[in-house]
């Protein structure tokens, strides 16, 4: 079987992408150990290149301007490109993520599986604000006319047919995290400190952050704050998020916060490991990575309790799940943690144990081949 994905994004070495990228490659690189033949597209690339290695091929796409109309004659352009290779590499399926509705408009020459990672109007849907005309309706078309749907929650599912006012059927498969890959180090844990890291965005709760932040150095007056990802600029304000966080920050807060910016995967691997506890309190996912990664690395979590969540986390098991909003309770979970290693340490692994008990990578990979195998 020779399975392809279309997508914008595509972790190269050590580099950090966004969720969809890195879900991609995990699971390209487990279906490469079954000896599945696997192609990536990434397209809005800014040259056509072409790596082979194994059963394993990787297009970059170019991105072309258009006078007018671009958002569908290069979509009609990938489509032309795509089916060159159906035919010519045996493509059996392709995958391809629900976000843009890149697939809208294209006729290709082998089934589609949309997965849905969360679409532009689930977003919208989450934060309760208006969406595009335009985006909602690439996003539905291609949710319509999909041949199979994977959604990697069964919350990011049930809330895509409810937003585009379908009844549509999906198979639910979570994103896989490769646990052998991601070995826990507990030796040089830097005691008292708080790790947010991933996009510095409202929809990730990181404005709710400076809050909690300021609560937690109340009564941890040396506990330190590190940020490590992208800054975004805020859609209500109009203005860089990590400046509207570091204008939220108390006196006494903002001294004890760093931003450490982008980093690659390797670093941002050791920033967990060397964190006394996590908190990533969005708003808004589909079943995301960075949770995942934390987990793995026998890491504390503090989350968010919407939605999604009750499918990955256990409250008080594998670490806290609070609403983003509830300013001190998730500062006083926080200061728990800091204060009580035993804690730490016992969420960390029951964590870890969570994620090899349900999520293991042989049981998502083969749920994948099922699911596409039924679909062609």
């Amino acid at each position: 079987m020779h399975i392809a994905f279309l997508t914008s994004e595509y972790p190269e070495k050590d580099q950090q992408t966004g969720g969809i990228g890195t879900s991609i490659y995990h699971l390209a690189e487990a279906l490469l150990k079954e000896n599945i033949k696997v192609s990536v597209f990434v397209y809005a690339q800014s040259e056509n290149k072409i790596f082979e290695s194994g059963n394993f091929k990787i297009y970059y796409i170019k991105q072309i301007k258009y006078k007018f109309g671009g958002f569908y004659f290069y979509r009609k352009y990938l489509e032309r490109y795509l089916n060159d290779y159906i035919l010519k590499d045996d493509i059996d399926v392709l995958e391809v993520p629900d976000w843009t509705g890149i697939s809208a408009f294209m006729n290709l020459k082998c089934p589609i599986v949309l997965k849905l990672h969360g679409s532009d109007a689930y977003f919208c849907h989450l934060e309760n604000r208006k969406q595009k005309a335009k985006n909602r309706f690439f996003e539905r078309q291609a949710f319509k006319k999909a041949n199979g749907i994977i959604a990697v929650s069964n919350f990011v599912g049930q809330e895509s047919n409810t937003v585009f006012n379908l009844q549509k059927q999906y198979k639910v498969i979570h994103n896989l995290i490769p646990i052998q890959d991601f070995l826990p180090e507990h030796t040089y844990i830097r005691p008292n400190t708080i790790l947010y890291f991933g996009t510095l965005i409202r929809k990730k709760g990181v404005l709710e952050l400076a809050d909690i932040f300021n609560a937690v150095i109340k009564e941890k007056p040396k506990s330190k704050l590190i940020i490590a990802g992208k800054d975004a600029n805020d859609i209500f304000k109009n203005e860089s998020t990590l400046n509207l966080f570091r204008k939220k920050l108390s006196p006494q807060a903002v001294v004890q916060f760093e931003y450490r910016g982008v980093l690659d995967y390797t670093e941002i691997q050791q920033l967990i490991k060397q964190a006394h506890v996590v908190v990533l309190p969005s708003f808004a996912e589909a079943f995301p990575m960075t949770w995942l990664e934390t987990m793995a690395l026998e890491k504390p979590l503090i989350s968010s309790n919407i939605g999604w969540a009750k499918e990955i986390m256990i409250d008080g098991e594998t670490g806290f799940t609070i609403h983003p909003k509830n300013h001190l309770l998730y500062a006083e979970k926080i200061v728990s943690i800091l204060d009580n290693s035993k804690l730490s340490l016992t969420l960390g692994k029951n964590a870890r144990k969570h994620l090899e008990n349900y999520f293991s990578a042989e049981t998502i990979v083969q749920k994948t081949i099922d699911f596409h195998k039924e679909i062609i």
